[in-house]
């Protein structure tokens, strides 16, 4: 087993009684996390799913905001800025913005597994502006340039 780094986590009011965020195989690379109100997703909408949840993550880290693959592929429910970002700094309530990319109002209950959560080292750039760069086989080739669907180019 990797090394652990610890989190601090508030529960809130209306987080009492919910589970905290927890990994669901041994394996798991994301912790579920739920949700601390009942929502209704109507086709295309997005809404801002509360937590009950404040964390405090390490300088240095970020906690990454992922899809769960169930509920995109059975549902169309998915993290519309995924990864989303939580930064060292914030101290607010964690809230997923979920979007309903399905072709019916799905509904979330207090207490489902709602997205994922990924611990990440984050590196800080140093920036080194130069007036040219080193050239590659790939060069300025953009957007589907590697190969691929056709479509693409």
């Amino acid at each position: 087993m990797t090394d652990r780094v610890a989190v601090r986590i508030k529960r809130l009011p209306h987080g009492e009684g919910l589970d905290l965020p927890a990994y669901a195989t041994p394996g798991a690379a994301g912790m579920d996390v739920v949700a601390a109100e009942a929502v209704e997703l109507a086709p295309g909408a997005r809404h801002a799913v509360a937590t009950g949840l404040a964390l405090a993550i390490p300088e240095g880290y970020e906690i990454q905001v992922r899809p769960r693959s169930g509920l995109a592929l059975k549902h169309g429910i998915g993290v519309p800025n995924a990864p989303g970002t939580i930064d060292c700094d914030y101290r607010g309530e964690l809230k997923i913005i979920l979007v309903n990319h399905g072709e019916e109002a799905f509904t979330i209950e207090r207490g489902d597994r709602i997205a994922q959560l990924v611990l990440a080292p984050v590196v800080r750039i140093a920036w080194d502006e130069v007036a040219d760069l080193d050239a590659t086989q790939r060069g300025a080739s953009g957007f589907g340039s590697t190969g691929g669907h056709a479509a693409l180019s």
